[in-house]
């Protein structure tokens, strides 16, 4: 191959579809939207009436990558068996955060249906009640900002979505739908709350136009999505003779459960595998115990072990048995059929078999303390509720007091020093303060002590 039969991703070099008219505007062009929502409505039979015009987080990098590819990228899916390559037609466009009037002239368009969003929980800048926090200097900024001038450049995210739905208003461009697609729980709910708080401190009266006009969805979402990397793109090259600046590598599996109203219509997402539902409460419940719980237990047992990877640690009996053991007692607490649970988890073992996906554990180690009691202490406490010491759950708090006492994977916390010190004394004394930290009332039951303490003298002696 030769550098004069090499081409680059444009839909001008007969790669892709045409462009789509855009219905969608997406916030944050980041590897898991373009393997996720944009895979989605790609795949979706209708894809050809619903174009995205995705906007970038801070950092204009991704869309300078795009734009010369006329919005095309190449998702190489990573299977056991090998990679697979195709291209991707759904972006239309693809912006900077700083392009501001663009995305406001995309809101004041009747056409536009839906907003997405993944911005990472940080994006809702919430503060510790759950509110949105008004002292964080964004927000503040962002309110003075619209008070003076609706148009003026905001940077937040609440702050681009009030600034947005005031275009939308004044034009009356019609009802719209805003869909949240990060990893957060009751992530629609979320956003609906800090929209409608940002709103009310820039205009009291578009409180009640949202709520008349605008419906948040609420959605689970899960497919894992490596960085790419220099190997990737010439792996790209070599199979495909096309030269691709972002690529994305992803895993087979897919899901995406969403709930929630969208009046302007919706690409046929279902179509291509999502699921619509009327609650998506017991699929967040499903991932975060089975998927996340399973994760971060690996993510501190395993690594004492010595193993890597989740791939890795698989493969071990041991931690097999350990992420058995856990399921088994988290899907007593998740009401979805059982044979849909048996199903998850047989899909979850063939993910984490996958040795083309590197899964690192070091990685899911990081900030336990938010981790810890949204991924174990639900079924931590529906176990206790009825008469019983649950092993595995008891497994997980263990490995953590031995992460944090330096075993296993480096401690990586936004809380580091404050967790860390929950490690000093003794090792009984380091069980009592992290289940103190957790639940004030865990601490107190004598018998999830002794068998928190048990698990943790047999996970130390595994190093011996």
């Amino acid at each position: 191959m030769t550098s004069s039969t090499l081409t680059r991703l444009s839909r001008a070099s007969g790669h892709g579809r045409p462009v789509a008219p855009v219905r969608i505007v997406h916030l944050g062009v980041g590897n898991f939207f373009r393997a996720h929502q944009a895979w989605y409505t790609e795949h979706a039979p209708d894809a050809a009436e619903w174009g995205i015009a995705a906007f970038t987080g801070r950092s204009p990098a991704m869309a300078d990558a795009l734009r010369p590819q006329d919005g095309l990228y190449t998702l190489i899916t990573r299977g056991t068996d090998g990679d697979s390559y195709e291209v991707i037609s759904s972006l239309s466009a693809v912006h900077s955060s700083a392009e501001h009037e663009a995305f406001l002239s995309y809101l004041r368009s009747p056409g536009l249906a839906i907003v997405t969003l993944t911005v990472t929980e940080a994006g809702y800048l919430r503060g510790a009640d759950g509110h949105l926090d008004l002292t964080n200097p964004g927000v503040v900024a962002d309110i003075r900002a619209l008070r003076a001038d609706p148009q003026a450049v905001v940077t937040t995210t609440p702050g681009r979505i009030v600034a947005g739905l005031i275009g939308r208003r004044a034009a009356a461009a019609g009802k719209l739908a805003i869909v949240s697609c990060d990893n957060l729980s009751h992530n629609g709910e979320v956003l609906a709350t800090v929209v409608a708080e940002l709103a009310a401190e820039v205009d009291p009266g578009l409180v009640g136009w949202i709520a008349a006009n605008v419906a948040f969805g609420t959605t689970m979402v899960d497919r894992i999505t490596p960085a790419t990397t220099e190997e990737l793109k010439a792996s790209v090259l070599a199979a495909t003779g096309t030269v691709d600046e972002a690529p994305v590598p992803t895993e087979p599996f897919s899901e995406w459960v969403i709930q929630g109203e969208f009046p302007g219509g919706r690409p046929a997402w279902d179509a291509a595998g999502a699921r619509i539902v009327d609650d998506v409460a017991p699929f967040e419940r499903r991932k975060l115990a089975l998927l996340n719980g399973s994760h971060s237990l690996l993510a501190y047992a395993a690594t004492i072990l010595g193993h890597e990877t989740v791939a890795d640690a698989i493969r071990d009996p041991r931690c097999l048995a350990w992420v058995e053991q856990w399921w088994d007692e988290a899907c007593a607490h998740i009401p979805l059929p059982a044979g849909e649970l048996a199903a998850y988890r047989q899909a979850l073992l063939d993910r984490y078999r996958n040795p083309n996906i590197r899964h690192a554990l070091a990685q899911i180690a990081s900030d336990g303390s938010l981790k810890i009691a949204v991924r174990i202490l639900h079924t931590l406490r529906a176990e206790l509720a009825e008469g019983r010491i649950p092993a595995g759950a008891a497994r997980a708090v263990a490995a953590w007091v031995q992460h944090l006492r330096g075993l296993g994977a480096p401690v990586k916390d936004v809380a580091a020093a404050q967790v860390q010190a929950l490690a000093a004394g003794t090792l009984e004394d380091s069980v009592a303060a992290v289940l103190a930290f957790l639940d004030a009332d865990l601490a107190g039951n004598e018998s999830l002590r002794a068998a928190v303490l048990a698990q943790a003298i047999e996970l130390a002696e595994l190093t011996r």
